[in-house]
């Protein structure tokens, strides 16, 4: 049988579920391993039952009059519920978005450079918002601020699509672009071609590192001592 878990010393914070000794309550209804019903027992007779089973008794809902606590493998199911969820963190995707600003009036090299930003940040895997500054008589003519949206839109359209279309925001009008399945494929293979290149700089130098048979310099033996006639 399984030893008994003992009370943790009170400096120590109690576990987030209460189980074994750390139930208050005088008694539970109680739940087997399988799932059973066993109905309501004195807690002290469901921890033993626990223990003679070498399980642990835990409170499952302790806003139930009595408290509902059932017979596990508490570090079993703590072990579970950790597993879960970092697989839910690994598969949860982190929505970062970017910012950048345009003048209506553009250069087309400050464009082009504005673009440049606007697909690093898409093969990022980010989204952007992109936000077109009119100034005085400008905003008498929202149609440019839309149509150099689209514009960018389209220049990038393999690696972003519009998520959100271009809206007038008092001076500002917004649009957001999102990074596409291909976002970012080009760069992860760049990436994976660097690693492999120095691990094959890496492999080749310590070939050469290593003596190559026969390479040793044979190292003279010890000249015999004359001994005296």
């Amino acid at each position: 049988m399984r030893p008994r878990r003992t009370v943790e010393p009170p400096s120590r914070p109690a576990p987030q579920a209460r189980i074994n000794d750390y139930i208050r309550a005088s008694q539970v209804r109680l739940i087997d391993a399988d799932g059973s019903q066993l109905g309501i027992k004195p807690t002290n007779e469901a921890r033993q039952y626990a223990y003679d089973k070498g399980l642990d008794l835990v409170e499952v809902a302790s806003q139930a009059d009595p408290p509902v606590a059932r017979v596990m493998d508490y570090g079993k199911y703590r072990y579970e519920q950790e597993q879960k969820a970092k697989l839910a963190r690994k598969h949860q995707t982190q929505i970062n978005v970017k910012e950048i600003k345009l003048r209506p009036k553009i250069g087309k090299h400050d464009y082009n450079t504005k673009k440049s930003h606007v697909e690093r940040f898409l093969n990022q895997r980010a989204k952007v918002k992109v936000t077109i500054m009119f100034r005085g008589r400008e905003t008498t003519h929202p149609e440019r601020g839309r149509a150099l949206l689209v514009r960018l839109a389209e220049d990038v359209q393999e690696i972003g699509q519009i998520e959100s279309q271009p809206l007038l925001d008092g001076r500002n009008m917004v649009m957001v672009l999102g990074p596409t399945k291909n976002a970012g494929v080009k760069r992860d293979a760049e990436v994976e071609n660097i690693e492999q290149r120095q691990e094959a700089v890496q492999g080749d130098g310590e070939r050469q590192a290593a003596p190559a048979p026969g390479d040793e310099e044979s190292q003279p033996s010890a000249r015999p001592r004359a001994t005296g006639g």
